[in-house]
Formats: C-alpha cells, sequence, structure tokens
C-alpha cells in the first residue's frame, strides 16, 4: 500500500503564509529559487539525517504560489510510490490523468502530478534511494 508522505498547498503572499506557520506552529520553512518556482518546504515535525520524519505517521510539507489554473487554488497530498513509470501507468489505467511527464525533484526524487477521477491534483513521488 502506498502511503501520504507530503502535503502541499497554496500561497498568495509567500512571506506572509511563512510568518503564519512560523508563529501559529512553529513550523521551519525554506524558500527554493525560481528555478523551483519559489517553492517553499516546511517542516512540520523532527526529521532524521535524510530529512525523513522520525515521528511514525508524521509528514511534511511544502506551499507553491496560487495562479490563475484552478488546479494550483487547492491542497493536495504527496503519495510514496516504488516505480513512478508504472505508477503513471496505472494512474491512467485507473481513469486518472497526468498533468505533466514525471520529472526529478533534485535530492529527492521522481514526480509526477496528475488528477484523479474527482478532479483532484495529486502527486506521486518516488524518492531516491537513501
Amino acid at each position: 500500500m502506498d502511503s501520504v508522505v507530503h502535503f502541499e498547498m497554496p500561497y498568495e503572499n509567500r512571506d506572509r503564509m511563512k510568518s503564519f506557520y512560523e508563529t501559529a506552529f512553529g513550523w521551519q520553512t525554506q524558500t527554493l529559487g525560481p528555478e523551483m518556482g519559489n517553492y517553499v518546504v516546511v517542516t512540520t515535525t523532527e526529521t532524521d539525517a535524510q530529512r525523513m520524519p522520525k515521528n511514525p505517521g508524521a509528514i511534511n510539507g511544502g506551499f507553491y504560489a496560487r495562479t490563475d489554473d484552478p488546479a494550483s487554488n487547492n491542497p493536495s497530498v504527496v503519495i510514496s510510490v516504488s516505480d513512478i513509470h508504472d505508477t503513471v501507468r496505472r494512474i491512467a489505467a485507473g481513469g486518472g490523468t497526468l498533468l505533466g511527464e514525471p520529472m526529478e525533484i533534485p535530492g529527492i526524487g521522481m514526480y509526477a502530478s496528475f488528477r484523479d477521477t474527482e478532479g483532484n491534483r495529486v502527486g506521486a513521488l518516488q524518492p531516491f534511494p537513501r
């Protein structure tokens, strides 16, 4: 069974969002550069040397810039998979729609975004070996 390992939510004002989650929940934030879409990685729980949560069931997440595309207006989850290429085939076979080809997230793994049969945007991640 593949499990949820990450969440994603949109932001309109990056600095305001960072300040809110740092203040309200004590989360740590790291802004990636323009080459990564100014994505903000958030650490919500203690991690090990490989940046993986130490607490079973806990997940970290990230924030992306909201755009005019309706797909960017809703939170989503990322599911860990063992083979991204097999997964994208199964997504299509199950009636899902890929939102682009699998891409590499440097130092993290291979990622593909898709819409499920209900129109939800979801991610699939094949982590690189540790």
